[in-house]
């Protein structure tokens, strides 16, 4: 994949962002006046469009030369390095996903094509303007949110909910300013001398040691697992700052956007200036900047989503992927891939370090450092003098509770006593909502979504009932939908909401947030609360899995799972090892600032291998046992399994396609690979698509790739059916 240059009218191929030209995605078209070359980013005509393109090398041929259509123009933009084609093109053969999809991937950038102009922004006036009104008063805080950075008009609008003519209104009072400014803004150089956190005992050896990696350049990848606390961003930052001293680019991979307001802090803090940032937070012009400032060497550092694997780094020297057992790594819709695994695959092709970060390893992670394929640095104590929480059960097979209450009394007193200490405790239950089912109490029927086979959940604070699958809302009925009978509808089970109803009964006088992302309209609305919480706004937190990621609470002290057994059911082989690692990472919010924590664990299995292991606090043993059983399986990460999804408004037509799939496994066969299913998926409807999976599962070694490819090419899928390939699945729904 050398770059190549095309004089005028030689045949090039290029692969597009449309869903055409097979899996390599390659169309023959004629290069233009000019000339053109490998990487050049284009714009070429397909049918009667103008659409994206990217030259990736000569043309196939087989098309007759005088048919072929020029290349319109070559775009305005820094070509696409040969690294990342290569990258792109791997992930495309791993995954099994067309090139074009990978190809969207790495151009989810407005205007890449145009050249470098001016633009209206808006930024915060002096003043505030002599009248408010509840619209004025909207744009002006979402102006503040923003944080200084300059916005558009459409972009504030649209983040405020008003319309043009206001904001043009406090433009004309002076309230907001309006300029012009350079589309694209280098960001400000940060500087990696600056001294950083005083590092003692396992984090400096642990810092030396990559900080060598990255000094020795080259593909390695380093396990970094420290108990929750033990500052294992601090050590990290330093192979970053290494990284950025030898002139290179750096990226660190976060699973969750509101995780990056407080790192963003920190890492101006060490550094001097504020990096990069991409995620789906952030605005359209800032991710135009991003791309851009990137492929000319004008960002040194990016912190992001997953996506951000795909941007076009001139110089990556460094990736880290922090909290890396995190299940949101792995994308599920659309193109399926994990952001782990592709993390250690690009930086195997730039030739840089990656550091794998955790507190709770994923087993994957953890067998291959055990193999010797990574190497392994640990972090056994909390950072400064503050201690690992004690983590208790409460049996509740011993506690007394009416059915409509789900906090024990020995949790409620443990929470009245670190009020009274003036420290926060913070209530962990993993549904959002008020009550996941609402059922008739006449007739028993349970309200569902018209498009999927999935119970509606009750979000109170919306007044809907809400599909968790496709997003559709209904209003709660009054009568049930089936017998028609009135007053008889109830909600069953509790959700964040519902917790909240019941801390604000039984802890009146307590200051209550409920954390959950159903609840934020914006990023930027859960950071500026997670901000109030951690300086000290509430009393009680109420959370979803989304306060186990990162967060530091300085004045938490005690966490509370309300159903510590609701993720060891099921047929998900990762079900303990998910359980696990949430429990870990939930306990290990309370007493990261000096006071001493504790975590309860609400039960009623306390006897259960997982909650067993959690109280024992032996990690290791965990592992092992884990990682025995899934040798003796044969599965991930000891063996290769792939799930196949078949989906179409015809139920019987995608089973009569599983069913042939399942006969025509030859290709499958001759790797020594099983086949299971078809069989309905457990969520069997989804917008009005049924689903059927199929499973397949191979030794470590098969080439599973090419034999999946092979017998998938044998079907040809009628219009309204789709079939998905995931590789490596996480998810069995």
């Amino acid at each position: 994949m050398a770059d190549q240059v095309f004089c005028e009218g030689a045949r090039v191929g290029v692969v597009t962002t449309e869903p055409l030209g097979g899996m390599a995605g390659l169309l023959d078209y004629r290069a233009p006046g000019g000339g053109c070359g490998t990487g050049d980013f284009v714009e070429v005509p397909l049918g009667p469009r103008r659409v994206l393109g990217v030259v990736w090398g000569p043309g196939a041929g087989g098309i007759d030369a005088s048919k072929l259509r020029s290349v319109l123009r070559v775009m305005d933009a820094a070509p696409m390095r040969e690294e990342l084609r290569q990258f792109l093109s791997r992930a495309s053969d791993y995954t099994l996903t067309p090139l074009p999809a990978m190809l969207r991937l790495a151009t989810r950038a407005p205007g890449l094509g145009e050249p470098p102009a001016l633009r209206r922004v808006l930024r915060p006036g002096p003043d505030l303007p002599e009248r408010m009104t509840e619209a004025r008063g909207r744009v002006m805080a979402a102006l503040g949110g923003f944080g200084g950075a300059a916005v558009t008009l459409g972009e504030l609008a649209a983040q405020a909910g008003v319309t043009a003519s206001v904001i043009k209104g406090l433009v004309k009072a002076g309230a907001v300013l309006e300029e012009d400014a350079p589309r694209d803004l280098p960001y400000p150089r940060l500087h990696p001398d600056l001294p950083g956190v005083t590092l003692a005992g396992d984090q400096v050896a642990a810092a030396d040691a990559l900080i060598a990696a990255v000094a020795l350049g080259g593909y390695s990848t380093t396990l970094l697992k420290g108990v929750t606390g033990s500052g294992k961003t601090e050590v990290y930052l330093e192979a970053v700052a290494e990284c950025l001293r030898a002139g290179r680019q750096a990226l660190v991979l976060l699973p969750e956007i509101a995780l990056t307001a407080d790192f963003l802090t920190r890492v101006e803090a060490r550094f001097g200036a504020r990096p990069a940032e991409w995620h789906s937070g952030v605005t359209v012009t800032e991710r135009r900047r991003v791309w851009r400032m990137l492929a000319t060497g004008q960002a040194q550092l990016v912190v992001g989503a997953r996506s951000a694997l795909f941007l076009p780094f001139q110089q990556l020297g460094l990736i880290v992927v922090d909290e890396e057992h995190d299940p949101s790594y792995k994308q599920e819709e659309g193109v399926l891939y994990h952001a782990r695994d592709m993390a250690v695959l690009r930086a195997a092709i730039c030739g840089a370090p990656v550091v794998l970060a955790s507190a709770t390893p994923s087993l994957e992670s953890w067998a291959n450092a055990e193999a010797g394929k990574y190497a392994r640095l640990d972090l056994c104590a909390r950072f400064g003098s503050a201690e690992l929480p004690e983590i208790r059960a409460i049996d509740m097979r011993s506690e007394k509770l009416p059915p409509d209450r789900w906090i024990s009394d020995t949790l409620a007193a443990a929470v009245t006593a670190g009020l009274a200490r003036g420290e926060q405790a913070l209530l962990f239950l993993n549904r959002r909502g008020y009550a996941p089912v609402t059922l008739c109490r006449a007739c028993g029927h349970q309200v569902g979504c018209d498009d999927c086979d999935a119970r509606m959940v009750e979000h109170r604070f919306l007044r809907r009932l809400v599909c968790h699958q496709c997003g559709a809302t209904k209003p709660v009925p009054l009568a049930c939908p089936a017998c028609r009978a009135e007053g008889r509808m109830a909600p069953v089970g509790p959700g964040v909401e519902r917790m909240a109803e019941e801390v604000a009964a039984r802890f009146p006088e307590a200051r209550v947030a409920v954390l959950s992302s159903d609840l934020f309209g914006s990023a930027r609305a859960l950071k500026d609360q997670i901000g109030l919480i951690a300086a000290g706004g509430a009393d009680i937190i109420i959370g979803t899995q989304i306060v186990a990621k990162g967060h530091n609470f300085p004045l938490l002290t005690l966490v509370g799972v309300i159903d510590a057994d609701l993720g060891l059911q099921g047929s998900d082989l990762r079900a303990a090892e998910r359980t696990f690692q949430l429990m870990h990472q939930v306990a290990g919010r309370a007493g990261r600032a000096g006071r001493k924590g504790v975590a309860l664990l609400q039960s009623f299995q306390p006897g259960h291998p997982v909650i067993r292991a959690i109280l024992a606090g032996d990690e290791e043993a965990f592992w092992r046992a884990e990682a025995d059983g899934r040798r003796a399986a044969g599965v991930p990460p000891y063996g290769r399994m792939a799930g196949i999804i078949l989906s179409s408004p015809d139920v019987t037509r995608i089973f009569d396609i599983g069913n042939e799939l399942a006969r025509r496994d030859a290709p499958l066969r001759r790797i020594g690979a099983q086949v299971f299913g078809p069989a309905p998926a457990p969520i069997a409807r989804v917008r009005g698509r049924h689903r059927v999976r199929l499973l397949v599962k191979a030794d470590k070694t098969a080439p599973l790739q090419q034999a999946l490819a092979d017998w998938v090419a044998q079907i040809k899928l009628p219009a309204n059916v789709r079939l998905a390939i995931d590789i490596d699945p996480q998810s069995f729904l």
